[in-house]
């Protein structure tokens, strides 16, 4: 395990587990770094067909640790973040890849799941896209990925207010292939990846190709990279950030766009 994030191979299953319950799984620099060589690894490695993420406790991830968020906002940090190399690694991922997801999934631990290939839920799994909330815009790709999978109103209400989608909700909407008790959801993931293995793995890639415009999934994650590393700087995303950390409603109304 390196920096609260599991890899195990076995059978031809890389699983990537986030291991930080304490903190909901929220996710750090060193977290990032992890899942993106993992990642790497998983797209040379012969012995890996497929990667499996899951997340230990309540939540599968918390998202982005706001705290890093919070110190790019005061100008204290990078704003080239291991978050957005994480975004782009995963988008540009050739094997399969299989998400396992309990409760919470905020943030990233949303928008990554539209470059997973099979979602497994929970049945209290909740996605939620909190962006517009902390003053910020959507990234990997999803302010084009949602709205092309499930329609622009629920996307635009995801993103503008922050709306969570219930489990059965995400599953109607096609965002998932399955809603399972939460003691039966590693076990069914598992048994998909396990499935996986066993296609032919050019056929895979060749397929996973075919259905995605990867010139088109760069192109949104670079626009939508520029514009988040802007947006961090400004006076909205200070009292975004400063309200939360002061546990208060923040005020936007004497602030210009």
């Amino acid at each position: 395990m390196t920096e609260h994030v599991k890899t195990e191979i076995a059978d031809g299953v890389m699983t990537l587990t986030l291991q930080r319950p304490e903190k909901k799984n929220a996710l750090t620099g060193a977290m990032y770094d992890t899942l993106s060589d993992a990642l790497v690894r998983a797209g040379t490695d012969s012995s890996v067909r497929v990667v499996l993420f899951q997340g230990d406790g309540d939540s599968f991830t918390a998202g982005n640790d706001l705290a890093d968020f919070a110190s790019q906002a005061r100008g204290e940090s990078a704003v080239d973040s291991p978050a957005h190399h994480f975004i782009e690694t995963i988008s540009k991922a050739t094997k399969p890849l299989v998400a396992a997801v309990q409760g919470n999934a905020v943030g990233v631990g949303t928008t990554m799941l539209l470059h997973c290939d099979l979602i497994y839920l929970a049945d209290n799994a909740r996605l939620i896209t909190p962006f517009v909330n902390l003053a910020l815009v959507p990234e990997a790709a999803s302010s084009w990925l949602l709205p092309l999978r499930i329609g622009h109103a629920p996307a635009y209400a995801m993103f503008a207010l922050g709306e969570p989608m219930e489990a059965a909700t995400a599953l109607a909407c096609g965002l998932a292939n399955a809603v399972v008790p939460q003691g039966e959801l590693r076990k069914r993931a598992h048994d998909a990846a396990i499935a996986l293995t066993r296609r032919p793995a050019g056929s895979l890639r060749l397929t996973k190709k075919l259905m995605r415009d990867q010139q088109r999934i760069a192109a949104q994650i670079a626009e939508e990279g520029q514009l988040f590393k802007e947006r961090l700087k400004t006076p909205e995303a200070r009292e975004a950030f400063a309200a939360f950390a002061e546990r208060r409603p923040p005020d936007f109304s004497k602030l210009s766009a």
